[in-house]
């Protein structure tokens, strides 16, 4: 979920200087709205990595907000007093009143990360907490608590570097250490996989998490700022009226944008996760003949071995208009029994299908034991086509990235490999294949005026692309992107990606 994050992403100093003085500004204004309104309060969870700046972050909030309604709340061992009761019992005892804000740093996240990751806690009992928590985060928000739950996100290698010139210089900067029982590189793995289950149970529409890139401090700040700018906006507009009923949230009218809100949104650049994929991969001839048949032979072998009788697959394609999905699918047909695979073609729901949940059609498709089952465009249309074209509303494709994760969950628990592809192509290569298909008779079935129209909305699909990997790139269903603009290449690409997570599956 982290894959976004691997984009460099920097603000230059002249864009911060010229950017602070307005978000300081609004963020002052916003807070003495909540002050005054007296029925919502603020908990903002730093989280992440030692050495992302989780100290750097609370000093700057400091000197943006009005220290008077502010209130640090830090968290290490419990101490005698708190051992004697439940263990939630601390952050209770600190709740923020109405009107404040309090910074947690060593949150309940802490405890139960620590306690997976250290101390050996079984997944069962640290889904369980996850769960518990995702309960008490939903009680605390109907209660007036808003909460902004952020994770500094710093690559392990980059964070180790900082932790080490940290300790040469410690007072170079403040350093919040909470992790420094973390000794092994298979340690900190475990950790960002804990994180990453922690963020699929917990992340919620009222209560998701925001990743944020840490290596650059002032793109970090600007974006904590930012999100707390956000989130002050939906708890003062929350804020029943003077004479109003009691919580008047469902009416309310949604928070006033600001100067700075637009200046923070075009100011931190857009990381599209499509950007990473080098599209001038290319594959000769005579290379691709003979990599294509060693991948098939693989793939074949592999899906008729008497270990995937007990297993199943689930291949998932999606990409821009023109990717090449159908050619790459008829590729992997050539290597399966024809008994024992399905491709399911993914358009418009009918109308039977709308009259349920939109996984339903989906959970009708799941094949047996021994079967593959390969979708041209999947459940993914509710936060990509679903999102872009405006026919979901944001609060039901955003708790979408949660339902697909349990459901891959649930399929991966099963015992079925879950192998998901975008194939990524240029605008420009896209607009060659689309006339390509209008010059050739037995092709222009597949092109559409509607496919034209898309092109106009490629930003907001790079957005959605981008959302959706790191939403639900999981190390159980890992999103692979392939570069597409060389169709030989994508072809052998996606092939020998099934044949190993096969062949990794089966050992």
């Amino acid at each position: 979920m982290f894959d976004s994050m691997k984009i460099e992403r920097r603000l230059a100093k002249s864009d911060f200087k010229a950017l602070e003085p307005k978000l300081h500004e609004d963020l002052l204004d916003r807070q003495a709205e909540l002050i005054a309104g007296r029925a919502r309060s603020i908990l903002v969870l730093v989280n992440g990595a030692d050495g992302a700046g989780k100290g750097a972050v609370l000093n700057q909030l400091y000197g943006w907000l009005d220290v008077r309604k502010l209130r640090t709340l830090t968290y290490g061992a419990p101490t005698d007093e708190e051992r004697a009761r439940p263990g939630i019992w601390r952050y209770w005892r600190d709740m923020p009143a109405a009107g404040e804000i309090g910074i947690v740093l060593g949150s309940w996240y802490h405890d139960v990360l620590a306690d997976h990751v250290l101390n050996g806690e079984t997944d069962a009992l640290f889904t369980q907490r996850l769960d518990e928590i995702r309960r008490l985060e939903a009680m605390l928000r109907r209660e007036g608590v808003f909460l902004l739950k952020l994770w500094l996100y710093l690559e392990p290698q980059e964070a180790l570097a900082r932790l080490k010139a940290l300790k040469r210089n410690p007072f170079d900067r403040p350093l919040v250490r909470e992790w420094s029982a973390i000794k092994s590189k298979k340690q900190r793995r475990h950790l960002e996989e804990s994180a990453v289950e922690a963020f699929r149970l917990t992340s919620t529409p009222e209560a998701p998490w925001i990743v944020v890139p840490s290596e650059d401090g002032r793109f970090r700040d600007a974006m904590v700022g930012g999100a707390l700018l956000e989130t002050l906006g939906r708890a003062i507009a929350s804020q029943p009226r003077a004479g109003a009923e009691a919580d008047a949230s469902a009416g309310a009218a949604p928070p006033r944008e600001t100067e700075t809100d637009e200046t923070i949104a075009s100011l931190l650049p857009k990381a599209s996760i499509l950007s990473t994929v080098d599209l001038t991969r290319t594959l000769e001839e005579e290379d691709y003949r003979a990599e294509l048949e060693t991948q098939q032979t693989r793939i074949s072998r592999l899906t008729q071995s008497s270990a995937f009788q007990r297993r199943g697959l689930v291949c998932v394609f999606e990409g821009s208009d023109a990717a090449g999905k159908s050619s790459t699918i008829m590729r992997l047909r050539q290597a399966l029994d024809p008994r024992c695979f399905r491709v399911h073609p993914i358009a418009a729901p009918t109308d039977e299908e709308r009259a349920r949940p939109y996984l339903w059609r989906f959970w009708r498709s799941v094949p047996a034991r021994g079967h593959i089952a390969v979708f041209d465009r999947s459940w993914y249309g509710r936060v990509l086509v679903e999102r872009v074209e405006k026919l979901a509303q944001p609060e039901d494709w955003g708790r979408a990235y949660d339902e697909i994760n349990d459901f891959e969950h649930r399929l991966d628990e099963a015992g079925y490999i879950v192998v998901k592809f975008w194939l990524a192509i240029s605008q420009e290569e896209q607009a060659r294949r689309f006339e390509a298909r209008e010059r050739v008779a037995y092709k222009r079935f597949k092109l559409t005026p509607e496919d034209w129209r898309n092109r106009e909305k490629w930003p907001l699909y790079e957005e959605a692309v981008t959302d959706m990997v790191d939403r639900t790139s999981t190390f159980y269903a890992p999103w692979t992107l392939v570069s597409a603009e060389d169709k030989r290449w994508c072809r052998v690409a996606v092939l020998s990606t099934i044949a190993d997570r096969l062949d990794a599956a089966l050992k």
